[in-house]
């Protein structure tokens, strides 16, 4: 079904590989990302208006490189005027952005392949899809180095799926073994072009891995923001961190779907964050809506990251891996 929807995409002209854009670091060395996740909009609910304004607002202030939408962006009908009033907020200021599906996109009578094809048309979309695994918006942004010499950072950006497809298993879907064996072979591949050191990298998607109940329960862990509510993760761990763990690119992992959580968590060396809600009352939420900033600095390990709030507050800025490293007794 997928393989017959991309070769309707070419055969009606659409640009399936989304609109090519080169993402760099700036001639400073910085390069700003945005996470907005869980928007939970719906078209024409004056619920809605809050999340609208606090989009405007971060984008305003922060001005980022890049935005990248983590998942559940729509929670109503009409799906698509729905999700179009969102990624406009974006493509209007000509800011290159991704999206990747939540559990509750595909709900609002569109399926993922149908709004994947409304994404596509919009200006300035970074999403893409990979043909042969699971899901729908799975790819990859390299970001080069200032000089546009190399490849300077790689953000992945997995379909998380919705809900378990094993029998007896209830709760959320995990990222697939082909999924993961996509990950590891482009890994490699970077790895490689780059004198076999790894290329510092981000991964971005919806539900949260397991390893996130696991690091925030854990008293010897740092934890910086909110954990209002136990990580709604996969009951089954089908191994991601784990093979980033083995590649040993991946510094970073921005997940969404937990509308109570907003923090972050070094576990083993790599930082497991949430986004910050950036809905309004159209679901359950407890936390003022805003997003997640993250910094990077072309040439240095890690990245700094923020969360930003109504009013330019600002909190929870810290450095990885420096914040999360408790000092030597």
């Amino acid at each position: 079904m997928k393989k017959l929807f991309l070769t309707l995409c070419l055969l009606l002209g659409l640009v399936c590989a989304g609109n090519a854009q080169t993402l760099k670091f700036n001639a400073n060395g910085k390069f700003k990302i945005v996470q907005f996740t869980d928007v939970h909009y719906i078209y024409n609910d004056p619920r809605s208006d809050v999340s609208i304004e606090r989009i405007n607002e971060v984008l305003d202030a922060e001005k980022p490189d890049l935005v990248i939408f983590t998942g559940d962006v729509i929670y109503g009908k009409p799906a698509e005027e729905g999700m179009r009033t969102v990624l406009n907020l974006v493509s209007k200021r000509e800011i290159p952005f991704a999206v990747t599906f939540g559990n509750h996109d595909n709900e609002q009578g569109l399926t993922r392949e149908e709004l994947f094809k409304i994404i596509q048309s919009i200006p300035h979309n970074l999403t893409t899809t990979t043909e042969g695994i699971s899901g729908v918006t799975n790819f990859i942004l390299p970001l080069k180095s200032s000089d546009g010499s190399k490849d300077a950072e790689i953000l992945y950006v997995f379909d998380s799926h919705s809900y378990s497809q094993i029998k007896g298993i209830g709760g959320y879907d995990y990222i697939d073994f082909d999924q993961i064996q996509w990950y590891r072979e482009n890994s490699r591949k970077y790895t490689e072009a780059n004198g076999g050191n790894p290329v510092p990298s981000l991964a971005f998607f919806h539900i949260a891995l397991p390893e996130y109940n696991q690091a925030a329960s854990d008293e010897t862990a740092v934890l910086f923001g909110i954990r209002k509510e136990r990580a709604c993760a996969p009951r089954l761990n089908s191994g991601l961190f784990t093979a980033m763990k083995e590649m040993g690119d991946v510094e970073g992992i921005f997940v969404g779907h937990d509308h109570d959580d907003d923090y972050a968590v070094m576990w083993h060396g790599v930082l497991l964050a949430y986004g910050r809600y950036t809905g309004g009352d159209t679901v359950y939420n407890n936390l003022p809506n805003g997003a997640r900033v993250i910094e990077l600095t072309e040439g240095e390990k890690g990245f700094r990251s923020w969360i930003r709030l109504k009013d330019n507050h600002i909190e929870q800025e810290v450095k990885f891996p420096e914040s999360f490293l408790k000092p030597r007794k």
